[in-house]
Order: C-alpha cells, then sequence, then structure tokens
C-alpha cells in the first residue's frame, strides 16, 4: 500500500472537504450515540447537545461556511439515522439561530473564550427551537417552556464549550490540512 502525504499530493479543496466530511462523521457518531442515552433530567427537550462541540470548534477554527455545512450535514444525516425526522425543523431552526450568534461572536472572542460563544449560541439554538414549536403548533404559550430551556442551554452550552476550548489545542493536524 503506498501512502500519500497530504500535503504534497492533496489540492486544497480536496483536504478542506475531507476534513469537513471527518468533522461530520465525528459530529454524527456523536449525535446518534447521545440520542440512545437516557436524558440528563427529567425535562423533555433537555439534552448535552454534545455533537455542538464540533460545531463549536468548527465556528472558530475553520470558518462560517464550514461550520454551517457541517452542521446542515450532521443535522438531516443525524435526523435521518435515528428516524427523528420531526427534529428536522427544530435542529435546523435552532442550528441556524445559533450559527447566527456564533458566528459575529467568534470574530471578537479568542479560542480561550469559546466557551462563551457556546454558551449564547446554546440560548439562541433554544430560542430557535421555541420559535419553531410555536410556528408549527401555532401555540404561542409554548414560550412558557423558554426558560426552562435557557437554563439548560446555559448549562449544556458551558460544558460543550468548554469541551470544545480543550480540544481545539489538541485538534492541531485538522488545521495543518488547509
Amino acid at each position: 500500500m503506498i501512502f500519500l502525504r497530504t500535503k504534497e499530493v492533496l489540492p486544497v479543496e480536496v483536504r478542506r472537504l475531507t476534513r469537513m466530511a471527518l468533522l461530520t462523521a465525528i459530529a454524527l457518531a456523536i449525535f446518534v450515540a447521545e440520542a440512545q442515552l437516557p436524558a440528563p433530567v427529567p425535562i423533555y427537550g433537555v439534552k448535552l447537545g454534545l455533537a455542538n462541540i464540533v460545531t463549536v470548534w468548527a465556528v472558530f477554527l475553520l470558518g462560517p461556511a464550514d461550520a454551517a455545512m457541517i452542521l446542515l450535514a450532521r443535522v438531516v444525516l443525524g435526523c435521518l439515522a435515528t428516524g427523528q425526522m420531526m427534529a428536522l425543523l427544530f435542529s435546523l431552526g435552532g442550528g441556524a439561530l445559533c450559527l447566527l450568534v456564533s458566528i459575529p461572536l467568534s470574530r471578537v472572542l479568542t479560542r480561550k473564550q469559546m466557551w462563551v460563544c457556546s454558551v449564547a449560541g446554546a440560548v439562541a439554538h433554544n430560542i430557535g427551537q421555541i420559535l419553531v414549536a410555536v410556528a408549527v403548533t401555532r401555540t404561542p404559550e409554548l414560550v412558557v417552556y423558554l426558560p426552562v430551556l435557557l437554563v439548560s442551554g446555559i448549562i449544556t452550552g458551558l460544558f460543550t464549550g468548554l469541551c470544545a476550548q480543550l480540544l481545539a489545542g489538541r485538534l492541531e493536524f485538522l488545521l495543518r490540512l488547509k
């Protein structure tokens, strides 16, 4: 078997797509594994969101376009893999709002402040999910559930942000594939 050195042989675009595919696969595996775990608290809709570790990392280190593509692929493939097709709307709505908050923050925060971006993104994700729920059910009273989701978003966002920040230094080899 012949081993090729990535930098010398593959064009930049192939390396970029390979990196995105690898991160999408990692995020998807985490998403599917987490879907099999019991909820950390007995409150409907609250979960750790561990796959968002990859999204936060990608926003900071790869840029908005790559992060958006990874998120979109993970959400669509994750909903197909777990059979949770109704979750597709909620995940896309939450993920889009999360990116709209995370991308500008990533430009003013440092890598050591990824956790701040993650908390803001998690809160935005929960707001996006509530907006989708209100739109789908035409029940504005669902906004009452928002404080519970915001508290859980702060806690889980802090956890996933700290994980992404810890991994940032350990995944430098992915950045060398540019």
